[in-house]
């Protein structure tokens, strides 16, 4: 199984990075231009990618997948089980850096291990949009 791990650190608040990454309806307001809509369906958000792309993600305990929103830890896992994927699910972390600078981690574990470099190459772009408009949004 492959895994692409990102670490970036964002100039903001842990609590307010943490209150946009939660709020899993609205991801595309946290990436414009990488998403380009995001519908909440039930157990799942089904997410729009700037290439036309959509992806439905489970966001709650559905056939035993671990996947989990935990306020204590700041920490955000979901899944895509199914399309052209084997099997994918990822997690958003929140991390304090100090009272105004987190450590935000984001991994993505998946099969099949061929879409390493399509999933490499979005997440660098999307935490790049995620950064500035965080940034953005905190005045920076």
């Amino acid at each position: 199984m492959a895994s692409v791990r990102k670490d970036i650190l964002i100039d903001v608040r842990p609590d307010d990075v943490w209150a946009a990454i939660r709020d899993y309806g609205a991801v595309h307001r946290l990436v414009p231009g990488f998403l380009t809509d995001c519908q909440t369906e039930g157990d799942a958000r089904i997410v729009t990618f700037h290439d036309g792309r959509v992806a439905r993600e489970l966001l709650v305990d559905i056939d035993e997948l671990l996947v989990d929103i935990d306020d204590d830890v700041r920490r955000l896992v979901y899944a895509e089980p199914g399309g052209r994927f084997v099997t994918r699910s990822a997690s958003v972390q929140v991390f304090s850096e100090g009272e105004n600078r987190t450590r935000l981690v984001w991994i993505n574990d998946f099969l099949p291990n061929e879409f390493a470099e399509l999933i490499r190459a979005n997440m660098d772009k999307a935490v790049v949009v995620m950064k500035q408009t965080l940034e953005a949004s905190a005045g920076h």
